[in-house]
């Protein structure tokens, strides 16, 4: 596997376990998490817990990118869509959780950048 492949691999698996970081905990303990962000707690706690499961799946889907964004490309450049989809989110919708938008930044661009330079890698 070519290095910018291997860096891509090691992004979206690192991204991954991000997710899981803060996805797991919020499924059985939604406001703790929601907390510990800098949130209010809520009443209701069955949406964000469907929305920590639903982060865990959409990591899910991430995986076949990561072991191979040469025969998964569809997937591997909506792996870095999706980065900015919640880059959107966390800024326009709910800025009072920057945390989520910087982590989603940082993960979009770097992936971004080893995805187009994987990409340029096997060209050459």
């Amino acid at each position: 596997m070519a290095s910018y492949a291997a860096g891509f691999r090691a992004m979206v698996l690192l991204g991954v376990m991000a997710n899981l970081l803060f996805a797991l905990p919020a499924v059985f303990v939604p406001n703790a998490v929601i907390s510990l962000v800098g949130g209010d707690p809520v009443v209701e706690t069955v949406w964000p817990a469907f929305a920590a499961w639903l982060l865990i799946l959409l990591s899910l889907f991430y995986l076949p990118a990561a072991f191979d964004p040469f025969h998964f490309r569809a997937i591997a450049v909506l792996t870095v869509l999706a980065r900015f989809a919640g880059v959107v989110f966390f800024t326009l919708l709910h800025p009072q959780f920057p945390l989520f938008a910087l982590i989603d930044l940082f993960f979009g661009v770097t992936q971004g950048i080893l995805l187009l330079l994987c990409r340029a890698e096997k060209t050459a």
